[in-house]
Protein backbone atom coordinates (compact mmCIF):
# COMPACT_ATOMS: atom_id res chain seq x y z
CA UNK A 1 0.00 0.00 0.00
CA UNK A 2 2.73 2.48 1.03
CA UNK A 3 6.43 2.47 0.19
CA UNK A 4 8.80 5.10 1.59
CA UNK A 5 12.26 5.41 0.08
CA UNK A 6 15.14 7.23 1.82
CA UNK A 7 12.89 9.95 3.21
CA UNK A 8 14.39 13.05 4.81
CA UNK A 9 12.74 16.02 6.48
CA UNK A 10 15.01 18.72 7.92
CA UNK A 11 14.14 21.73 10.04
CA UNK A 12 17.24 23.86 9.64
CA UNK A 13 20.05 21.74 11.03
CA UNK A 14 17.70 19.30 12.76
CA UNK A 15 17.05 16.08 10.83
CA UNK A 16 13.62 14.99 12.13
CA UNK A 17 13.41 12.22 9.51
CA UNK A 18 16.84 11.08 8.41
CA UNK A 19 16.80 8.53 5.60
CA UNK A 20 13.77 6.46 6.65
CA UNK A 21 12.70 3.62 4.35
CA UNK A 22 9.75 1.33 5.07
CA UNK A 23 6.72 -0.42 3.60
CA UNK A 24 3.15 -0.74 4.84
CA UNK A 25 1.47 -3.81 3.43
CA UNK A 26 -2.09 -3.73 2.14
CA UNK A 27 -4.54 -5.06 4.73
CA UNK A 28 -2.13 -4.76 7.65
CA UNK A 29 -2.35 -2.91 10.93
CA UNK A 30 1.22 -1.67 11.18
CA UNK A 31 2.52 -0.16 14.41
CA UNK A 32 5.04 2.69 14.46
CA UNK A 33 6.81 3.14 17.78
CA UNK A 34 9.88 4.89 19.11
CA UNK A 35 11.00 7.28 21.83
CA UNK A 36 9.83 10.88 21.87
CA UNK A 37 11.58 12.86 19.14
CA UNK A 38 12.17 9.78 16.98
CA UNK A 39 10.47 11.43 13.99
CA UNK A 40 7.25 9.39 13.95
CA UNK A 41 4.74 12.23 13.64
CA UNK A 42 6.96 14.09 11.18
CA UNK A 43 7.08 10.95 9.04
CA UNK A 44 3.27 10.79 9.15
CA UNK A 45 3.06 14.46 8.19
CA UNK A 46 5.32 13.99 5.18
CA UNK A 47 3.51 10.88 3.95
CA UNK A 48 0.12 12.58 4.40
CA UNK A 49 1.19 15.76 2.60
CA UNK A 50 1.07 18.04 5.63
CA UNK A 51 4.82 18.70 5.22
CA UNK A 52 6.93 18.47 2.06
CA UNK A 53 9.97 16.18 2.28
CA UNK A 54 13.48 17.57 2.06
CA UNK A 55 14.27 14.58 -0.13
CA UNK A 56 13.12 11.02 -0.73
CA UNK A 57 10.03 9.46 -2.29
CA UNK A 58 6.64 8.13 -1.18
CA UNK A 59 4.51 5.69 -3.18
CA UNK A 60 0.91 4.52 -2.73
CA UNK A 61 -0.25 1.46 -4.65
CA UNK A 62 2.84 1.80 -6.83
CA UNK A 63 2.07 5.43 -7.77
CA UNK A 64 4.34 8.21 -6.55
CA UNK A 65 2.55 10.61 -4.19
CA UNK A 66 5.57 12.52 -2.88
CA UNK A 67 4.57 16.06 -1.90
CA UNK A 68 0.91 15.79 -2.92
CA UNK A 69 -1.31 18.02 -0.72
CA UNK A 70 -3.66 16.43 1.84
CA UNK A 71 -6.84 17.13 -0.17
CA UNK A 72 -5.50 15.18 -3.16
CA UNK A 73 -4.42 12.30 -0.92
CA UNK A 74 -7.86 12.38 0.70
CA UNK A 75 -9.42 11.65 -2.69
CA UNK A 76 -6.99 8.75 -3.14
CA UNK A 77 -8.17 7.24 0.15
CA UNK A 78 -5.23 8.25 2.39
CA UNK A 79 -6.41 9.81 5.66
CA UNK A 80 -4.54 10.93 8.76
CA UNK A 81 -5.65 11.72 12.31
CA UNK A 82 -3.71 13.81 14.82
CA UNK A 83 -2.62 13.50 18.44
CA UNK A 84 -5.17 16.18 19.33
CA UNK A 85 -8.60 15.61 17.80
CA UNK A 86 -9.70 18.26 15.27
CA UNK A 87 -13.47 18.17 15.69
CA UNK A 88 -15.87 20.98 14.79
CA UNK A 89 -16.77 21.77 18.38
CA UNK A 90 -20.02 23.69 17.81
CA UNK A 91 -21.51 21.05 15.51
CA UNK A 92 -23.15 17.84 16.68
CA UNK A 93 -21.42 14.49 16.42
CA UNK A 94 -23.75 13.49 13.57
CA UNK A 95 -23.07 16.78 11.72
CA UNK A 96 -19.32 16.24 12.07
CA UNK A 97 -19.75 12.97 10.20
CA UNK A 98 -22.20 14.25 7.59
CA UNK A 99 -19.91 17.04 6.41
CA UNK A 100 -17.02 14.69 5.49
CA UNK A 101 -18.00 13.34 2.04
CA UNK A 102 -16.86 15.72 -0.74
CA UNK A 103 -18.89 17.04 -3.66
CA UNK A 104 -22.18 17.52 -1.82
CA UNK A 105 -24.83 19.41 -3.81
CA UNK A 106 -25.51 21.76 -0.91
CA UNK A 107 -21.99 23.17 -1.25
CA UNK A 108 -22.99 24.93 -4.50
CA UNK A 109 -25.02 28.13 -4.13
CA UNK A 110 -27.15 27.79 -7.26
CA UNK A 111 -28.09 24.20 -6.35
CA UNK A 112 -29.36 25.40 -2.98
CA UNK A 113 -31.81 27.56 -4.94
CA UNK A 114 -32.88 25.20 -7.73
CA UNK A 115 -32.17 21.64 -6.53
CA UNK A 116 -33.54 21.61 -3.00
CA UNK A 117 -35.15 18.19 -3.35
CA UNK A 118 -31.86 16.68 -4.51
CA UNK A 119 -30.05 18.23 -1.55
CA UNK A 120 -32.71 16.89 0.82
CA UNK A 121 -32.27 13.37 -0.58
CA UNK A 122 -28.48 13.57 -0.24
CA UNK A 123 -28.69 14.81 3.35
CA UNK A 124 -31.14 12.04 4.27
CA UNK A 125 -28.72 9.46 2.83
CA UNK A 126 -25.79 11.04 4.66
CA UNK A 127 -27.76 11.04 7.90
CA UNK A 128 -28.48 7.32 7.52
CA UNK A 129 -24.81 6.66 6.77
CA UNK A 130 -23.69 8.72 9.78
CA UNK A 131 -26.07 6.84 12.07
CA UNK A 132 -24.73 3.52 10.77
CA UNK A 133 -21.21 4.71 11.61
CA UNK A 134 -22.32 5.76 15.10
CA UNK A 135 -23.92 2.35 15.62
CA UNK A 136 -20.71 0.64 14.46
CA UNK A 137 -18.70 2.67 16.99
CA UNK A 138 -21.33 2.20 19.75
CA UNK A 139 -21.78 5.97 20.24
CA UNK A 140 -25.24 6.44 18.70
CA UNK A 141 -26.35 7.94 22.02
CA UNK A 142 -23.99 10.87 21.35
CA UNK A 143 -25.39 11.70 17.90
CA UNK A 144 -26.94 15.03 18.93
CA UNK A 145 -24.23 16.03 21.41
CA UNK A 146 -21.98 18.96 20.53
CA UNK A 147 -18.64 17.49 19.52
CA UNK A 148 -16.78 19.96 21.75
CA UNK A 149 -18.43 18.35 24.79
CA UNK A 150 -17.02 14.89 24.13
CA UNK A 151 -14.28 13.30 26.19
CA UNK A 152 -10.85 12.78 24.67
CA UNK A 153 -11.60 9.14 23.91
CA UNK A 154 -14.98 9.93 22.37
CA UNK A 155 -13.33 12.53 20.12
CA UNK A 156 -10.85 9.87 18.95
CA UNK A 157 -13.80 7.60 18.11
CA UNK A 158 -15.41 10.47 16.20
CA UNK A 159 -12.21 10.96 14.19
CA UNK A 160 -12.21 7.26 13.38
CA UNK A 161 -15.85 7.57 12.37
CA UNK A 162 -15.06 10.37 9.94
CA UNK A 163 -12.74 8.03 8.05
CA UNK A 164 -15.73 5.71 7.62
CA UNK A 165 -17.74 8.36 5.77
CA UNK A 166 -15.50 8.11 2.71
CA UNK A 167 -13.81 5.31 0.79
CA UNK A 168 -10.67 5.16 2.94
CA UNK A 169 -7.88 2.80 1.89
CA UNK A 170 -5.27 3.59 4.51
CA UNK A 171 -5.60 5.54 7.76
CA UNK A 172 -2.66 6.93 9.73
CA UNK A 173 -3.56 7.16 13.43
CA UNK A 174 -1.29 9.37 15.52
CA UNK A 175 -1.33 8.42 19.23
CA UNK A 176 -4.92 7.28 19.18
CA UNK A 177 -4.64 6.30 22.85
CA UNK A 178 -3.31 9.62 24.17
CA UNK A 179 -5.49 10.83 27.04
CA UNK A 180 -7.98 7.98 26.59
CA UNK A 181 -9.16 5.81 29.47
CA UNK A 182 -8.61 2.06 29.27
CA UNK A 183 -12.24 1.16 28.56
CA UNK A 184 -12.56 3.55 25.62
CA UNK A 185 -9.12 2.55 24.37
CA UNK A 186 -10.29 -1.05 24.05
CA UNK A 187 -13.43 0.17 22.26
CA UNK A 188 -11.19 2.04 19.79
CA UNK A 189 -8.99 -1.04 19.38
CA UNK A 190 -12.00 -3.24 18.65
CA UNK A 191 -13.29 -0.72 16.07
CA UNK A 192 -9.90 -0.66 14.31
CA UNK A 193 -9.77 -4.46 14.19
CA UNK A 194 -13.31 -4.65 12.79
CA UNK A 195 -12.60 -1.99 10.15
CA UNK A 196 -9.50 -3.92 9.14
CA UNK A 197 -11.20 -7.32 8.96
CA UNK A 198 -14.69 -6.35 7.76
CA UNK A 199 -13.97 -3.36 5.51
CA UNK A 200 -10.39 -4.00 4.45
CA UNK A 201 -8.90 -0.83 5.93
CA UNK A 202 -5.12 -0.66 6.14
CA UNK A 203 -3.84 1.14 9.25
CA UNK A 204 -0.56 2.58 10.47
CA UNK A 205 -0.66 3.43 14.16
CA UNK A 206 1.67 5.55 16.29
CA UNK A 207 1.25 4.62 19.94
CA UNK A 208 3.34 4.39 23.11
CA UNK A 209 1.11 1.85 24.88
CA UNK A 210 2.79 -1.47 24.09
CA UNK A 211 -0.21 -3.49 25.29
CA UNK A 212 -2.32 -1.63 22.72
CA UNK A 213 0.32 -2.15 20.02
CA UNK A 214 0.61 -5.84 20.90
CA UNK A 215 -3.17 -6.32 20.66
CA UNK A 216 -3.46 -4.58 17.30
CA UNK A 217 -0.31 -4.50 15.26
CA UNK A 218 1.71 -6.85 13.13
CA UNK A 219 4.26 -5.84 12.05
CA UNK A 220 5.73 -3.16 14.30
CA UNK A 221 8.26 -0.64 12.96
CA UNK A 222 10.63 1.11 15.38
CA UNK A 223 12.08 4.56 14.70
CA UNK A 224 14.93 6.27 16.55
CA UNK A 225 16.70 9.52 15.66
CA UNK A 226 14.79 9.82 12.39
CA UNK A 227 15.73 6.37 11.11
CA UNK A 228 14.05 2.96 11.02
CA UNK A 229 15.77 0.92 13.71
CA UNK A 230 13.92 -2.41 13.52
CA UNK A 231 10.83 -4.16 12.22
CA UNK A 232 9.08 -7.35 13.32
CA UNK A 233 6.31 -8.76 15.47
CA UNK A 234 5.49 -6.98 18.73
CA UNK A 235 7.02 -9.87 20.69
CA UNK A 236 10.26 -9.78 18.72
CA UNK A 237 10.47 -6.00 18.96
CA UNK A 238 10.10 -6.03 22.74
CA UNK A 239 12.99 -8.52 22.97
CA UNK A 240 15.24 -6.53 20.64
CA UNK A 241 18.22 -5.19 22.60
CA UNK A 242 18.74 -2.25 20.23
CA UNK A 243 15.11 -1.21 20.64
CA UNK A 244 15.27 -1.45 24.43
CA UNK A 245 18.43 0.66 24.44
CA UNK A 246 16.84 3.27 22.18
CA UNK A 247 13.94 3.63 24.61
CA UNK A 248 15.83 3.43 27.90
CA UNK A 249 19.47 4.07 27.09
CA UNK A 250 20.48 0.76 28.64
CA UNK A 251 20.32 -2.93 27.88
CA UNK A 252 17.42 -3.77 30.12
CA UNK A 253 15.38 -6.90 29.64
CA UNK A 254 12.00 -7.07 27.93
CA UNK A 255 10.00 -7.10 31.16
CA UNK A 256 11.53 -3.74 32.12
CA UNK A 257 10.62 -2.22 28.76
CA UNK A 258 7.01 -3.42 29.08
CA UNK A 259 6.80 -2.03 32.58
CA UNK A 260 8.06 1.34 31.35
Amino acid sequence: MIRVEDLHRHFGGFHAVDGASLTIETGSITGLIGPNGAGKSTLFNVIAGVLPPTSGRVFMDGQEITGLPPHELFHKGLLRTFQLAHEFASMTVRENLMMVPPGQSGETIWKTWFQRSRIAREEAALRRQADEVLDFLTIRHLADEKAGNLSGGQKKLLELGRTMMVDAKIVFLDEVGAGVNRTLLMTIADAIIRLNKERGYTFCVIEHDMDFIGKLCDPVIVMAEGKVLAQGSATDIMRNEAVIEAYLGTGLKNKDMVGA
